[in-house]
């Protein structure tokens, strides 16, 4: 391994372990603001974990194809250590800022879709009940005008063919019907 290569190899590890320390107060701080439940705690360390061997040994696979030497955690040592004394506020605060205009967007989406479908929804609904209610009102008050208005038609038309109805039998089924529709006329508008 050349000089340049281990110099390069110590330079990736010392960003690895910024990375790493990185990664770590993300976690923490996503963890801290999501309220998880204490039994995601493990789940979250070993996803952690995860990403945090995953990142190394790419870097290591990139910088000196994988070999593994003592100076290599002493880099990552050096990073972490000054991720941690100088940078580790600052990306704390981005974190939360982050963590912030996300929740800020995700209101402005769900008020937007609330004021520009939700609403709009509703209101049509509310006129389109409004609307029929009334159209049935109408219905059923020019209904009782055309049968007061077509009754003495009716009973002259009966008186006319009075002497015919001897003549016509009429079925017990059509008289049965005849009687229910006169009691729910009766029902419904003699009130």
């Amino acid at each position: 391994m050349t000089l340049h290569t281990q110099f390069y190899t110590i330079y990736m590890m010392v960003l690895s372990g910024i990375y790493i320390g990185a990664i770590f107060d993300v976690f923490r701080v996503l963890a801290g603001k999501l309220s998880l439940p204490r039994w995601t705690i493990p789940l979250i360390d070993g996803l952690y974990w995860i990403v945090a061997t995953i990142l190394v040994f790419r870097n290591l696979i990139a910088s000196n194809d994988g070999q593994v030497r003592v100076f290599i955690f002493l880099g990552i040592g050096i990073g972490i250590c000054f991720y941690f004394g100088l940078l580790s506020p600052w990306v704390i605060r981005l974190t939360l800022l982050l963590i912030r205009i996300v929740i800020a967007i995700y209101r402005f989406l769900k008020k937007t879709v609330e004021i520009v479908l939700i609403k709009p929804i509703i209101g049509l609904y509310r006129l389109t009940v409004i609307i029929l209610g009334f159209l049935l009102t109408v219905a059923i008050f020019l209904y009782k005008i055309v049968l007061q208005l077509l009754y003495p038609v009716w009973r002259l038309f009966f008186w006319i063919t009075k002497p015919m109805h001897k003549y016509l039998v009429i079925p017990v089924w059509c008289k049965r019907l005849w009687g229910r529709i006169v009691s729910l006329y009766r029902r419904l508008f003699s009130k």
